[in-house]
Parts: C-alpha cells; structure tokens; sequence
C-alpha cells in the first residue's frame, strides 16, 4: 500500500463536542481486497450478535500511534481465549502474536500492542487477525475477523489541532480527518471520564452509526485483554 500523509480541514468549534459526530473516511486507496472482516466458523459463538471488528468499512483504520490500540465485539461465547496477530502487508511476515483472556460476558473489548513490539513504520500497511479458540488443534473452522492497520504522519494544521485539544475535542479532530484507531481510543477515554453525559453518548451512538456499527453501540465496554505466550519476531 502506498504510504501518505494525512491533513486535516478544521471544522469544528470550541463546542463541537456537543454535536453528534461522524467518522469521515480519508481519501486513499482502499486496502488489498484480501481485507476481510467476516466471521468463519460459528461454532463456539452464541447468540444473534457476530463477532465483529471496530473498523471502518474498508477494513482499513489509520493510526498516529507506534502502539495502537485495537477494538472488537464479543458475543456470548463459552471459549475464554483468542489468538492476536499482526502480520507484514507483503511478505505476510510475523510481526506479533500472542494469546487473549477473554471476559466472561459479552461486549467490546480493546487490546493495545504492547511497547516490547517494535514499532508500527509510517506509511507501513499490517495486517492482522483476531479468531476465537473454538479448536486448539484445528485453527481453520475457528471463528475470526481481520483487518489492515496503517501509521501516517500528521500534516499541518492538524498536528497544531492536537497540540491544544483537550479530552471532549479530541474525538472530534481525529474523526474528521480520519484517525480511526485514536477517535475511537479518545471516545472510549471521555466516555469513561463522563459515563452520565448526554452528549457524550449521542456523539458515541452517532460515530458508531456513521460506520455501520450501530448495532453494537449500546454494548458494553469491558475491561480486557491479557495478554499470554506473547511473541514479537
């Protein structure tokens, strides 16, 4: 994928998170068409709810960070455990892998690569997937979703934007010029920071909606994941 900055048009006012949001995509080329975030494989998973990736519909979530933070839904599921990894783009090289403790209800559940992994490269496209441990023997009819991740460097004058945000504007700058993993990141942070706002949840309902997500917006955040038999390469 070809690597590319990404600007950003401010549009907000001081105000703006008073009003509901939307992601708004940026304007690149889509990811490879391998991308997928469909399910395989229900057989462990229960319930009307499918396992389901937080990502945009294109599979494809731009971060600013080396480290980001990944999110997905869990439906109900009598299997504690998930297999991570993250993969190169080309050469579908090993970057990380490791082993997820799921909680013992459903919800959205997050998981940051941890700081002993190195760093995702800017204009850098990875692969990764998440499958269910249905099956410790037999990985294929596991139950799993994937997706592409890519770091881009901040252009003027979003990097100025985010110099004097603050937690309520946050989401805000990052859904507008199409930082998905930090404007989901910062929804989650304020959401916990203001659990009674009215605002806050309308601006959580409307960012899901504008990607699709809608049905999983009233779901719980859970607390998760460990992380065991970690293994950078």
């Amino acid at each position: 994928m070809a690597s590319a900055q990404t600007s950003y048009q401010p549009g907000y006012t001081k105000k703006t998170w008073q009003i509901s949001q939307t992601f708004k995509p940026p304007k690149r080329g889509a990811p490879p068409a391998s991308a997928g975030g469909s399910t395989r494989g229900m057989t462990c998973l229960r319930g009307n709810k499918r396992l389901t990736s937080l990502i945009p519909p294109d599979k494809l979530g731009l971060t600013l960070a080396t480290h980001p933070t990944f999110f997905w839904y869990i439906p109900v599921t009598s299997v504690k455990t998930a297999r991570f990894l993250l993969l190169t783009d080309n050469s579908q090289k090993v970057v990380y892998e490791t082993t997820l403790q799921l909680p013992n209800q459903p919800g959205i559940i997050s998981f940051t690569l941890p700081e002993s992994v190195d760093a995702l490269e800017v204009g850098k496209s990875y692969n990764w997937y998440l499958n269910i441990v249905c099956d410790a023997h037999d990985f294929s009819g596991n139950p799993g979703v994937n997706g592409w991740v890519e770091r881009v460097q901040p252009e003027l004058p979003l990097s100025t934007a985010l110099e004097t945000a603050n937690l309520r504007t946050l989401p805000t700058i990052y859904a507008e010029a199409g930082i998905w993993h930090e404007a989901l990141t910062s929804l989650v942070e304020l959401r916990r920071a203001e659990p009674n706002s009215l605002s806050v949840k309308l601006n959580w309902r409307k960012f899901f909606t504008s990607v699709k997500l809608d049905a999983i917006a009233s779901e719980p955040f859970l607390d998760c994941c460990t992380s065991e038999n970690s293994l950078a390469k």
